[in-house]
Parts: C-alpha cells; structure tokens; sequence
C-alpha cells in the first residue's frame, strides 16, 4: 500500500475518474517513479502541462553542471508507476519540507515556474530564414574559385582585419578600396591604387598600404 501522499498513477488519461490535468496539476512540484519496464527512473520537476491526447505529461526540472537553468521533459503517462506531490502550487513548504527532505530550494521553484518563452512566429522564422540566406550569399562573394589556396587565405586574413575587402580582375585583392594586392600575394605586391592629392590624402593612403603590408607579412 502506497504511504500517505504518494499514489499509484493513472495509466491511462481519465482513470479513476480523474484527467491528466488533476493528477499532476500546474506548478506543482512532484516526484514520478517511472515503471520497472521504463527502467524505474525517479524524475522530479515542476509539471507544466498535460496532453489528455496523446497521454503524457510535461515537467520542467533544474539542471546541475550546466549553463542552462532548466530542461524540459515529455514522459508518457502509462509509463509512471507512482507519483508524490513534494509542494503544492503556491505551497511555501510541502512533504518534503515535513518529513525532513531537501526537495527544491525557493529558488529552484520561482526558476523553473517562469514562463517558457513563447514559439517563433512564421513571421520570424521567415525574417531569420532571410537573414541567414543574407548572411550566406555574402559569404559565398568572398569565396574565389579562381584563386589559389595563398591566395584564399591572404584574402580571408585582410577580411578578419580590415572588413572591407573584395575581388576583382579574377585573382586581385583590394582592400578598403585603396590598396590592391596581386600574385602572390606578398608584403611586396601591395601597391596603392589612389595616393592621395593632399597632403594629409597621401598621409592616409600610405597608413592604410603599410598596415595592409604588416597584416600579410604576420605569420599567423
């Protein structure tokens, strides 16, 4: 005979007169001793919902040894052999509190009876499906089927760096629209393409060619 809280669980949505929603209801804290065929698995968690359709019930319990707070956990009715009420919704103590056990901690309890975040819209998952399809096309510009393998590198090196980079002539780097960079592709191959007119233009111009220099010329 089951002790005084803990009960046999329904098999079956509606046994004994009582829907999954009764049985483990919203927010409260329970212990679930899953059958010898499922293994005999003690699970515990905050229950967040229940699916009188397809027979199972939803729990929400903490993690230990991770960055994530909590997990989500599907168990099918029919495979729970006893369930213990540990607190109650709302219940600042509860069995375990009174018969001495550990159970969730007050913080334990407000974390995992946050709200879930609600699921994307078809809008947002439309926007997130054109972003990444942005972010691939742009990818694929900077990919050179004609250039080398130094050459590939040297360009994704200048693009880490420097942001503004592209190809042009077939295998010609240009980098911030001012220095180009051609076979094969040494400290010694970057020339400017505008010097400047002014004074300060020059002064530029030659600070952006030496910087472009240092960064091929580093090995790394």
């Amino acid at each position: 005979m089951a002790a005084e809280g803990t009960t046999a669980a329904a098999a079956t949505a509606g046994e004994g007169g009582k829907a999954l929603h009764e049985l483990y209801p919203a927010n409260a804290y329970m212990e679930l001793t899953l059958s010898a065929e499922s293994g005999g698995e003690k699970v515990s968690g905050i229950f967040h919902c229940t699916d009188e359709i397809s027979n199972t019930v939803v729990l929400r319990s903490s993690l230990v040894y991770t960055t994530l707070s909590s997990q989500i956990r599907f168990v099918g009715a029919a495979t729970i052999a006893e369930s213990k009420v540990i607190r109650k919704a709302g219940e600042e103590g509860g069995e375990a509190a009174a018969e001495g056990e550990a159970g969730p901690t007050a913080a334990e309890i407000e974390e995992m009876s946050r709200p879930l975040p609600p699921p994307p819209t078809k809008k947002a998952l439309e926007e997130r499906e054109k972003r990444a399809l942005k972010t691939a096309m742009e990818h694929m510009k900077h990919i050179n089927d004609s250039a080398t393998p130094l050459g590939q590198a040297t360009f994704d090196k200048l693009l880490k760096a420097c942001n503004s980079v592209e190809w042009v002539d077939g295998t010609a780097i240009v980098v911030l629209g001012e220095v180009r960079v051609d076979e094969p592709y040494g400290p010694e191959d970057c020339v400017l393409i505008r010097p400047g007119k002014t004074e300060r233009e020059r002064n530029l111009a030659m600070d952006s060619l030496n910087r472009v220099k240092k960064i091929i010329a580093h090995k790394g």
